[in-house]
């Protein structure tokens, strides 16, 4: 791996979680980073993962009390999102690159316009508390087809799981977020333990990367008091749109 690589690895990997920490979205940067250096694409989609992980369990350890108080139903969705997430790995596991290169940009598409509606599909109440739209085997379900999607690919996982919380859940926003942590560290777990197992982490990669997002994110609070989540929301917009066009014409 050449100087150049390097430092475009930690760039790309203290951005991402610099805006993890503002507006999401951290993923698609550090998947076309790792793209771009020619990591092939299901390497790049397992590495991202196993980036990003530290991000996630700083971010549950800060709802600590959140989670605490909703235990129960935070261990019942913990193992059908380990079983989701197994599901998930282990269907790319089972791809080859030329096949998963084909799905890539449809993902992204996807994926750039989920995290692009995000706004929207934030749980958003005036008192502050809401009841669950969905019943409880629905909920399941729909929280199932969730971790599947992000132990398969994961960009985009944390505004859909938000989103899906607030139709299953009753409880105020920090209770859904709280649970969204949660349930996004047992996913990358799941599916982190299948790609180490399949050899698809690279390692050099993700030594770069990993320390760079845990700096990137611990700056991001200085960000976010300075930057418009809209105007970072956008740029992420156009990362992701940018790169699937990449993979299309590839």
């Amino acid at each position: 791996m050449t100087f150049l690589s390097i430092a475009m690895l930690f760039v790309a990997g203290f951005c991402s979680g610099a805006i993890n920490a503002v507006a999401g979205g951290g993923t698609f940067i550090t998947f076309a980073a790792l793209s771009l250096v020619g990591v092939p694409p299901v390497m790049a989609n397992a590495t991202s993962s196993i980036a990003q992980f530290p991000g996630y369990v700083t971010s549950t350890i800060a709802y600590r009390d959140e989670i605490v108080h909703t235990l129960q139903t935070a261990i019942g969705l913990a193992i059908l999102s380990a079983a989701g997430a197994l599901a998930g790995a282990l269907a790319l596991l089972a791809l080859d690159n030329s096949e998963f290169r084909a799905m890539v940009p449809w993902l992204l598409l996807a994926a750039t316009g989920l995290f692009a509606a995000g706004p929207w599909l934030k749980p958003k109440r005036a008192d502050g508390a809401h009841v669950a739209v969905l019943g409880p085997l629905s909920g399941r379900l729909v929280q199932f087809a969730t971790a599947v999607y992000g132990g398969f690919f994961g960009a985009g996982m944390g505004v859909m799981m938000l989103a899906t919380l607030g139709l299953t859940q009753p409880g105020d926003y920090h209770r859904l977020n709280a649970l969204k942590n949660l349930l996004s560290v047992v996913i990358a777990a799941v599916a982190i333990l299948v790609f180490v197992t399949g050899g698809l982490i690279a390692w050099t990669a993700a030594a770069v990367m990993i320390p760079a997002v845990a700096l990137g994110g611990y700056s991001g609070v200085y960000a976010a008091k300075r930057v418009p989540q809209t105007a970072l929301r956008g740029f992420v917009v156009v990362i992701g749109l940018a790169l699937a066009v990449y993979y299309f014409l590839k």
